[in-house]
């Protein structure tokens, strides 16, 4: 035992790592290291000679254990030192700049639009973007061939197939669901094949309908104004001029005093002193006959809008497409 113990005490003299302490340990505690063996050795002494051996062989594990833990106590602090050292941090320098993102105007717009809805009791239903022809056109009385049609540039998936042109087909979907009293807003991303300053083949309409007994036009008035006052301000002339829509009859469209120049005339305006901001009318009794309502028992409403529509004029902003090129120089300000 006393030559194992010189020679241990001789290797730990060149340890000046870790790496080279592991080393030492599995020299002499491994599997196959020296004290290992000797405990394999004892089946070949004597047997009275067996347990002093094995006490020696004990004791000196314990010493080379410790001396082991000690060293590597030891180690371990002077390689924090040195990293500590090594990785120092001047805390005089300044930080790096994290930029913060925000909300895009298009989202913060349908947010704020649905919001209004919801808070005047009106729940939200979606529907799927590629749409069939029967529920895009012609349960929202758009038949075959009709010149109305061409009021929608459409992109045409198959035969009978499109990517929905507006929401409405979401309110065939709902009202075949369900039996009136129906009050539900449907938003989401539409289609038409159109590319200018105030118009891309994709953006976003919120579409809203309310179906019950005693429905009438005043109550589509009362909640549209209700609505543009939210939105625009309270103060904010509103008016409806007679139009056509193919699902509703009466149709009208509306319009708000111009937020520019608060009706005096513009280039804005075109001089008019209004903005058209959305469609509406009464509910056409020929797509009630499509889900089934009695047009007797029922009436409703629905209206339409173009959220785009509405950031431009809510931000002052002239050109559509700025919305979808990523600029983050024009994001930036939102």
């Amino acid at each position: 035992m006393t030559a194992i113990k010189d020679s241990f005490f001789s290797d730990i003299k060149s340890v000046n790592s870790l790496n080279d302490l592991s080393g030492l340990k599995v020299k002499y505690l491994g599997k196959k290291g020296v004290l290992t063996s000797e405990m394999k050795s004892l089946s070949s002494l004597p047997a009275d000679e067996r347990p002093s051996y094995g006490k020696k062989i004990n004791d000196l594990k314990t010493l080379i254990e410790a001396e082991i833990d000690r060293l590597e106590s030891g180690l371990k602090n002077s390689e924090m030192k040195q990293q500590l050292l090594s990785e120092s941090l001047d805390i005089t320098l300044p930080g790096k700049y994290t930029p913060f993102g925000a909300e895009h105007p298009i989202n913060r717009t349908l947010t704020e639009i649905v919001d209004i809805f919801v808070k005047m009791g009106f729940s939200i239903e979606e529907g799927p973007e590629v749409e069939l022809d029967y529920y895009n056109f012609e349960a929202l009385n758009f038949p075959k061939n009709h010149p109305a049609r061409d009021m929608q540039d459409t992109f045409f998936v198959g035969d009978n197939t499109v990517l929905r042109t507006h929401t409405s087909p979401v309110q065939v979907r709902g009202m075949e669901k369900r039996r009136p009293p129906v009050r539900f807003i449907a938003p989401g991303k539409v289609y038409r094949c159109d590319a200018d300053m105030t118009h891309t083949p994709l953006f976003h309409q919120v579409e809203g309908l309310m179906v019950d007994r005693h429905v009438t036009f005043s109550n589509l008035k009362g909640i549209l104004v209700t609505f543009l006052h939210q939105m625009f301000g309270p103060e904010t002339p509103v008016r409806f001029r007679p139009s056509f829509f193919p699902f509703t009859e009466p149709s009208a469209e509306v319009d708000i005093g111009c937020i520019f120049c608060k009706g005096a005339g513009c280039r804005v305006c075109k001089g008019s002193g209004w903005l058209e901001i959305l469609g509406a009318g009464m509910v056409n009794p020929r797509v009630f006959e499509y889900v089934e309502y009695d047009t007797e028992e029922f009436a409703g409403f629905a209206f339409g809008m173009g959220v785009e529509r509405i950031a431009m004029l809510k931000y002052s902003i002239d050109d559509i497409r700025l919305f979808f090129e990523n600029d983050i120089r024009f994001l930036r300000q939102f």
